[in-house]
């Protein structure tokens, strides 16, 4: 097996990454929180982290690796963006608004992620179905002298965890200064952060041992790691700007629980994104979501190939230049690759030296022109599936798939018409995650779906892996419509 190597966040230097255990390889990385289309920013992450999900799939085998990627659905956000629609004219209840918004917005996220290649993680769990561990967590937080309760807040008392700061290797002071929490006169310290606070009667809350309220962001995701993952697990990710305080304060909860745990063996952050030169800001107008770009005819293989371009620990300066010269390599190699009918995947060993020096993909990419120039397509499909560009093979065969589709077997388009238009259905309903399921059902039949806007059916691919019968049982199982 090839050698993996790491940057290790907390340790700032490359380690050799070994695993707890070889057939067991976990992995956790903080997703979106879901009040808003996903941004490029928002992309970066899923991109890099898809990435070293293939890469370990590739290494130890697909079903010897678990991913988690989290979804954040119980945040001020949320709230802000739902009270700011019922204060502009939304008659219904703030409870209602918030799961309209959550519900839609996964939905937009699962799409965007989908056209960029990226692959379902193992478990993508929603941080209001882990409440009860949650509360858990923090009754054992009090109890072990890490927290306290006041004015219906529980926070978490930095100065009880020696070793806080050692992640994102700052002192004290320096994290005083530039820490973004909320002061309030009922903290012990600065720094302490909340773990459980009250809610309003029209905000969500639950019941707990501290009245009705909701949690901190922090806890969220040490109890929905180590529910799903175990208190100790291989690699944990993110973007650069959850390194301190949101990530720093993981480590310190969970070590306050399981002291003798190592919680994450390997920390990983993604750089952050640029455009031209300056930090995306809608006031500056250069602001753009993957349904931006998308709109403006920018697919999301360009899109992705733009992301992979960098170093993923490098910050990304988004430019037109950048994006043109992607658009033109994913071309050529989308030509070179119609021109084999038959590609078999093959991962060469100059490929692996390459990206194994932590995913260093710039690194690997003249490995790729390489082999391009010399037509050694097997092998430029076996590199694009682990760095996920592999759908640049399937779309070249889709104009003659459908046309086939459409000459001999009409019974075939009216399966997928009438499914097409069931989640059509869902979709207007804002039955979300029905229309997932179906999006999801198609693309294991080989039928892969770009949304239209208006209402329109979406345009439709056929890919190589077409199952033909699996249609038909599709049908028969959505036929009822939602």
């Amino acid at each position: 097996m090839k050698t993996l190597y790491i940057w290790n966040t907390q340790t700032r230097r490359k380690e050799k990454f070994e695993p707890f255990n070889p057939l067991d390889v976990r992995m956790y990385v903080c997703g979106p929180t879901v009040y808003d289309r996903a941004h490029i920013g928002n992309a970066r992450p899923a991109v890099t982290f898809d990435v070293v999900f293939r890469l370990l799939r590739h290494l130890y085998g697909s079903e010897k690796v678990t991913y988690v990627r989290n979804i954040t659905d119980i945040d001020d956000k949320i709230n802000n963006r739902a009270k700011s629609l019922r204060d502009n004219g939304d008659r219904q209840d703030l409870i209602t608004i918030i799961k309209q918004i959550t519900g839609e917005t996964i939905h937009w996220y699962h799409e965007d992620m989908h056209s960029l290649g990226v692959l379902e993680p193992t478990y993508e769990p929603r941080a209001t179905d882990f409440i009860p561990q949650m509360i858990t967590m923090i009754e054992e937080i009090i109890s072990n002298g890490n927290g306290y309760e006041v004015e219906g807040h529980v926070l978490f008392d930095v100065s009880s965890s020696p070793n806080y700061g050692s992640l994102a290797q700052r002192n004290l002071e320096t994290m005083r200064a530039g820490a973004r929490v909320e002061v309030a006169p009922y903290k012990k310290n600065d720094l302490d952060f909340v773990l459980w606070k009250p809610s309003s009667s029209d905000l969500p809350g639950w019941d707990s041992p501290w009245g009705r309220g909701r949690p901190g962001w922090h806890i969220e995701c040490s109890a929905m790691s180590s529910e799903l993952l175990g208190p100790s697990f291989d690699l944990h990710g993110g973007g650069s700007d959850l390194c301190f305080p949101h990530h720093e304060n993981e480590l310190a909860q969970s070590k306050s629980i399981y002291p003798h745990e190592t919680f994450a063996k390997y920390w990983m952050h993604n750089g952050m994104i640029r455009v031209n030169g300056q930090k995306m800001a809608k006031s500056l107008g250069n602001f753009f979501t993957i349904k931006d770009l998308q709109d403006r005819g920018i697919s999301g293989e360009v899109i992705r190939f733009v992301m992979l371009g960098t170093h993923y620990r490098a910050q990304i300066d988004w430019t037109e230049s950048k994006v043109n010269e992607a658009a033109e390599i994913v071309q050529r190699w989308q030509r070179l690759l119609s021109s084999k009918p038959d590609i078999e995947p093959v991962v060469t060993t100059n490929f692996l030296t390459a990206i194994c020096e932590d995913f260093n993909i710039p690194k690997a990419l003249p490995v790729l022109h390489e082999f391009a120039k010399k037509g050694d397509l097997d092998s430029l499909y076996g590199a694009l599936k682990i760095i996920g560009l592999e759908n640049l093979a399937i779309k070249n065969d889709t104009l003659s798939n459908q046309s086939e589709i459409s000459s001999n077997n009409s019974g075939v388009l009216e399966d997928l018409e009438l499914l097409l238009r069931t989640r059509e259905e869902c979709r207007q309903s804002r039955n979300f995650s029905k229309a997932d399921e179906i999006r999801n059902a198609l693309q294991d039949a080989g039928i892969l779906l770009q949304d239209q806007p208006g209402g329109e059916l979406p345009k439709w691919e056929v890919g190589s892996n077409f199952k033909q019968k699996k249609l038909a049982i599709l049908r028969s199982r959505f036929e009822d419509g939602i």
